[in-house]
């Protein structure tokens, strides 16, 4: 932890480190129970909704149950879903499942399909509407500890610091943040969660999380081939069948579309390259037809939770909770955590409203957990529990045969034939030896609906002042050299969906190169890199992606 002894530090009420659903929502709900109560959120993006990235199909429950009639308040909503389908995808042939044999929890009732960017940038105007103080390029790059262990806050990052840690004439100290309690909404493996859950063992009692690496892009579509409200997902093509994941098509409003795919980081084969894994879903028939025509907009990538409830950390730690992605409530096979964000949110802020109230700080929310799930979360998550251990352990085919089976078990009768299975190993645990598997080969692109990392990260509209210091940080910078290259190939160049990463020679020798520009904050290196040499950390507040209509 910092030493905090030289920066200003400032008091509130509550902080909460991240502008994204559930941070958001914890704000709001905490201004709904105690008006008189000091909120402070802090965003490491520029703006409010610059590094949000989702699908998205939302579940529309976490919005009907914190603000009642958000529709009708001017919340930017797309369309009703309208037709939502599954299919499984070969070499060139589409199997549509027929809709009475896809499980219940597959289906959303109600859900719509929105634009999560521009929804938390209104929550954001709401948030202050309330008197919510609202920082953004407000990088949290640590955490104030009290003499007895608890956190007390956060530390902000520094701003104009040369790329070899010395002060620029524009310098600026970042300050501490010291509030009763400290709400970390990052999303999926933050950097600051990830302290935590090590600090104060609160994975020690669960499965190892697991992700997945999200990649999207918006698609401006002729008018003739757009139909509002449609929304597909697929299985199969082009992963092999021990690699899990899939793709996604959402027929969004103003003739957009959501298109994506996510690869599953457990994975075994080191030269799977999740970025032309998605070029070539692209390049399916059934996706070049739906992209005659159609122009490329934007692009982004982020990591995802896909460890289900056995992989959810305790929530309370001394002095604060997680929130959101940062636990990671995302409901696999149904593709949906927006909603679970946001409930958490809501509840995390009802149990730290009556702590205050009770005149307790820097405690543990001891009954947080339970009523978290309480919200409907373990409701919702429980009967899908099995699905991504079954996919891991017996492939796309007879894997989603068994999870679906397990689905319809859980349906009918509320009981599941495998009871609860577990994840074993985390992902960086899971790759083979480069000696063990065929190295896979990728196309080129053709620039039409298939693309390179450069043309695509341009469309990310980073941000990124070189001259500061790298935030990917290398516990030992010879490991990708020394070790992770004869034993896998060194993956990072292959796994980082921005280009970040580099295996070049100098004087006829490899080198590790990281282009730290590049990055568009997904996270994936912290998790999948074999050695667990990478750390993610922010970079000065304001770096990175600039995403719009994510």
């Amino acid at each position: 932890m910092a030493d905090a002894s030289n920066r200003e530090i400032l008091e509130t009420d509550v902080v909460i480190v991240g502008a994204g659903p559930s941070g958001l929502a914890a704000a709001i709900r905490l201004k709904q129970k105690a008006p008189h109560l000091s909120v402070t959120v802090v965003e490491k993006s520029a703006e409010i909704g610059g590094h949000i990235l989702s699908g998205a199909v939302m579940n529309p429950v976490g919005m009907d149950e914190l603000l009642p009639g958000w529709r009708s308040m001017g919340a930017p909503v797309g369309p009703d879903v309208t037709k939502d389908t599954f299919h499984f995808l070969g070499p060139k042939a589409d199997f549509a499942f027929p809709g009475m044999l896809v499980p219940p929890q597959m289906h959303v009732d109600n859900g719509v399909i929105i634009s999560l960017g521009a929804l938390v940038r209104w929550l954001g105007d709401h948030a202050q509407s309330l008197g919510v103080d609202i920082f953004p390029m407000t990088a949290a790059v640590d955490l104030l500890t009290s003499d007895t262990g608890a956190i007390e806050g956060i530390i902000t990052g520094d701003l104009g610091v040369h790329r070899d840690g010395t002060p620029k004439s524009t310098h600026a100290a970042g300050i501490g943040l010291k509030a009763k309690y400290t709400l970390i909404g990052e999303g999926a493996r933050g950097s600051l969660a990830k302290q935590l859950i090590a600090r104060f063992g609160l994975a020690a009692n669960h499965d190892p999380q697991l992700y997945g690496l999200g990649i999207k892009e918006v698609w401006e579509l002729p008018a003739d081939r757009h139909e509002p409200g449609r929304v597909d997902h697929y299985l199969g093509f082009p992963l092999d069948d021990a690699t899990s994941g899939g793709g996604f098509a959402y027929h969004a409003e103003d003739r957009k579309l959501y298109l994506g795919f996510v690869t599953h980081l457990s994975y075994s084969d080191p030269t799977i390259s999740p970025f032309d894994e998605f070029q070539r879903f692209k390049a399916h028939p059934s996706i070049t037809r739906m992209l005659e025509g159609a122009r490329r907009l934007t692009y982004g990538a982020r990591a995802l939770s896909s460890g289900g409830i056995q992989s959810i950390p305790d929530l309370a730690f001394p002095g604060g909770a997680l929130i959101g992605c940062a636990a990671g409530f995302m409901n696999v096979p149904a593709l949906k955590a927006i909603h679970s964000a946001i409930r958490s949110g809501i509840a995390t802020a009802d149990e730290v409203a009556a702590a205050i109230a009770a005149g307790r700080a820097n405690d543990t929310l001891t009954t947080l957990d339970a009523a978290v799930r309480a919200t409907g979360i373990a409701a919702e998550l429980t009967p899908v529990r099995n699905m991504k251990p079954l996919w891991s352990r017996f492939g796309t085919l007879f894997g989603v045969l068994l999870g679906g089976f397990d689905l319809w078990c859980q349906a009918l009768f509320s009981l599941s034939p495998f009871g609860t299975l577990s994840h074993t190993k985390a992902d960086f645990e899971k790759l083979k030896p480069l000696a063990a598997v065929t190295p896979r080969e990728y196309e080129r692109p053709d620039g039409k609906t298939t693309f390179d990392r450069s043309s695509s990260v341009f469309l990310a509209n980073l941000s990124h002042d070189e001259d500061q210091p790298i935030h990917l940080k290398l516990a030992d910078p010879a490991v990708p050299v020394r070790d992770n290259l004869p034993l896998y190939g060194e993956p990072a160049p292959l796994y980082c969906p921005a280009g970040v990463y580099e295996i070049g020679e100098e004087g006829g020798a490899p080198v590790f190169r990281i282009h730290a520009a590049n990055c568009v904050h997904c996270k994936t290196c912290d998790i999948k890199d074999p050695a667990q040499n990478i750390t993610w950390v922010p970079p000065e507040g304001g770096s990175g992606p600039s995403y719009s209509g994510m």
